[in-house]
């Protein structure tokens, strides 16, 4: 892999541990991921109006991954209501990247190298384990977890497909998010109401900034997919895993136990590994 697209997906890593630890702290999840994807939305419009379209081929697949990302919004939402951010992040970032590959080469025709697949098992493998207390994984809301996590599986590998055949993969990304920040705010009204909606809240600015980090993070990833296999950004994506838990640990007063670094030597081998 590129070496300049390690640094990016790192970056992006980086990025996206940062806006979900503002989703996790915000009191009403719902509604901060909800603003989360309306500033998507309109910060993909305008950028879309400089770019040009992507091919009709990858239309379809733009429509489904916008789709599956809400899906992937109202598990995330969910588990974090009776989870801890580190459980449920570790959970469902690192099942994803295994089934990403695996599904990589069943959709994508990828053949990823072995050295490259024993990188992806270590930073999987290194990721679960920062869920475990002891030797037990007490995790009340372990389905949405791992429902999140096969979500993710899904539209990383849609969204790998639709920008290869797109022939623009940024424009793909915007045209995406875009509908995807649309959809969004429809389910929001569905499940409660309009008004509650556009209200605003103390958490507003967070959530508005939260959301245009987290475009931009996938923004970098889809890039990266379109330059290198699948699962192998995938892997080195979910390292967030690690900014996630220094952020807690420098900003929120976490601890850092002798299993978690541990696993931060794991993940950091898997992520040489492959890269």
């Amino acid at each position: 892999m590129p070496t300049h697209i390690i640094f990016l997906v790192l970056f992006a890593a980086l990025l996206h541990a940062s806006w979900n630890a503002l989703l996790r702290g915000g009191a009403d999840r719902l509604w901060s991921m909800t603003v989360m994807c309306m500033a998507i939305a309109v910060a993909s419009l305008i950028a879309a109006t400089f770019m040009v379209a992507p091919a009709i081929e990858s239309w379809g697949y733009g429509v489904f991954s916008a789709l599956l990302h809400v899906g992937y919004n109202l598990f995330l939402v969910r588990s974090y209501r009776v989870g801890d951010l580190g459980q449920i992040y570790p959970i469902s970032r690192g099942s994803s990247p295994a089934l990403i590959t695996l599904g990589a080469a069943v959709f994508a025709g990828e053949r990823i190298a072995l050295g490259e697949l024993l990188g992806v098992a270590l930073v999987s493998g290194g990721i679960i384990s920062l869920a475990f207390s002891g030797r037990r994984l007490s995790v009340p809301s372990l389905p949405y977890a791992l429902g999140t996590g096969c979500f993710i599986a899904a539209y990383s590998v849609v969204d790998g497909i639709g920008a290869r055949l797109s022939g623009a993969p940024l424009a793909y990304t915007v045209w995406m998010c875009a509908l995807w920040g649309v959809l969004m705010p429809a389910v929001y009204i569905g499940l409660r109401d309009a008004r509650s909606l556009l209200r605003l809240r103390p958490g507003t600015l967070a959530a508005v900034v939260g959301g245009l980090v987290s475009l931009l993070a996938y923004a970098i990833v889809i890039y990266a997919m379109n330059e290198a296999p699948l699962g192998a950004v995938s892997a080195l994506r979910e390292t967030s895993v690690l900014f996630a838990m220094l952020i807690g640990y420098f900003f929120l007063g976490e601890t850092l136990t002798a299993r978690r670094i541990l696993a931060c030597v794991v993940i950091a081998g898997g992520t040489f590994i492959i890269g």
